[in-house]
């Protein structure tokens, strides 16, 4: 039979199907593209907003026009926040829990012919282990490390959807970043709900995952997907200064320029500690790439509190932000505040910060020009090879080198959204 999935919103969305087309695999299914005609169709949906449950609903019902006679799977966070949700021609549903189990239940929905939807549970209380040995068509591998989240912001549905933080077995993640090393990767990205979080429900810290996976032989680079400012403690910190395999490169959510916003959205931390904690990271790693997430449109965002965000960033010098105009989540505290921002508002201070997010982007790639940088190619076309450095300046080098393999080159100018190596 041939199976697809379309992975929507988070890396750990991402990681978790390519689990699910790992176990399809062993079980002897096809894999096929989503656009193709398919025996079975899964949708690892999101939720984060409005936007993103509108697509989720979208790609449940497009696998259904493709195919009326396909196994449907429509499976994570979007069903997670609508467990009751009913699409004619949607046969199993399940959230957050037993995604791993996938390939039993569409063997079970195989032989009974039964809609599939009571196996989800809101108990999500113990890590779902997942295990994967190879990303086809990728030089860089992702391990979920930890699930679920417990900081409840305002404005956030996760920790409703994905439950308490809980983490993978330290050994166990030592184990799959050690085969995939072995199998040829010399990135790995550590990703989860809340990263940072990692080992808290156990008795150890995310500097003591951090330690030991610095030292796995073969190991070139080790990236971490997203962190908290409040995470980035004195023992993470060491470890990030003794240690460069760890990159130059940390995403660190933001969210809002303005410690009232900051309050609103039940933030654990002002823009005094941000900015000293960002002043502590830049000294130990001067020449780090810091990129942030920030909401715009936020209630009771005015004029005044939105420009003080753009000179927030400015003063921080983000090398990229990612911007989000605020989407009300049914069910969020956000939900109940007053004064809130009407949507051409929101939209054009969306535009205004995407710009001066293109501007301090180009003021980092230019700062640049001149220097050494080495390259981890990740794919060739035309003549041409692409790749990204440790602080994740995305290089375009005018010469097919081999695939996988780092290279040293020097970069000679900029041509948004490329650096030019020589």
């Amino acid at each position: 039979m041939k199976a697809s999935i379309l992975s929507l919103g988070c890396k750990v969305n991402m990681y978790e199907s390519e689990f699910v087309i790992s176990k399809l695999k062993e079980a002897g299914y096809e894999i096929c593209d989503f656009n193709d005609n398919c025996d079975v169709y899964i949708i690892n949906t999101c939720t984060v907003t409005n936007t993103a449950d509108t697509k989720s609903k979208k790609m449940i019902r497009n696998a259904i026009r493709k195919n009326p006679d396909a196994i449907i799977v429509a499976m994570g966070c979007f069903i997670a926040a609508n467990q009751n949700i009913e699409i004619e021609g949607l046969d199993i549903i399940i959230g957050n829990k037993d995604k791993s189990k996938i390939v039993e239940l569409i063997e079970e929905y195989k032989n009974k012919k039964e809609q599939i939807r009571d196996k989800y549970s809101n108990d999500l209380t113990v890590f779902e282990d997942m295990s994967i040995k190879d990303f086809p068509g990728r030089t860089r591998a992702f391990v979920k490390i930890q699930d679920g989240c417990e900081n409840f912001c305002s404005y956030c549905i996760i920790p409703y959807v994905r439950g308490k933080c809980r983490s993978k077995d330290i050994e166990e993640v030592i184990e799959e970043v050690s085969s995939l090393v072995n199998n040829g990767y010399q990135e790995i990205v550590l990703t989860g709900i809340h990263t940072g979080n990692y080992g808290r429900d156990k008795d150890y810290e995310f500097s003591d995952l951090l330690e030991k996976l610095v030292k796995i032989d073969g190991l070139k680079r080790l990236r971490i997907s997203s962190i908290e400012i409040t995470e980035l403690n004195d023992k993470v910190l060491s470890v990030i200064n003794d240690y460069n395999i760890i990159v130059d490169h940390l995403h660190i959510p933001l969210q809002a320029g303005s410690n009232e916003i900051l309050k609103a959205m039940n933030r654990k931390y002002d823009l005094d500690y941000f900015y000293s904690k960002i002043e502590r990271i830049r000294s130990i790693r001067p020449d780090i790439s810091i990129t942030t997430d920030v909401i715009v449109g936020f209630p009771g965002e005015t004029d005044e509190l939105f420009n003080q965000t753009i000179k927030t960033c400015k003063e921080l010098k983000f090398s990229k932000i990612h911007v989000f105009p605020f989407s009300l989540r049914s069910g969020t505290k956000a939900e109940s505040l007053p004064n809130h921002i009407d949507s051409e508002t929101k939209k054009s201070r969306a535009r205004t910060l995407l710009e001066v997010s293109k501007q301090l982007e180009l003021e980092y790639f230019n700062e640049h020009i001149g220097k050494k940088v080495e390259v981890l190619i990740e794919n060739t076309k035309d003549g041409y090879s692409y790749g990204h450095t440790s602080n994740f300046l995305y290089v375009k080098i005018n010469k097919e080198l081999e695939h996988n393999t780092f290279y040293e080159t020097e970069i000679e100018s900029v041509e948004y959204p490329y650096c030019i190596g020589k």
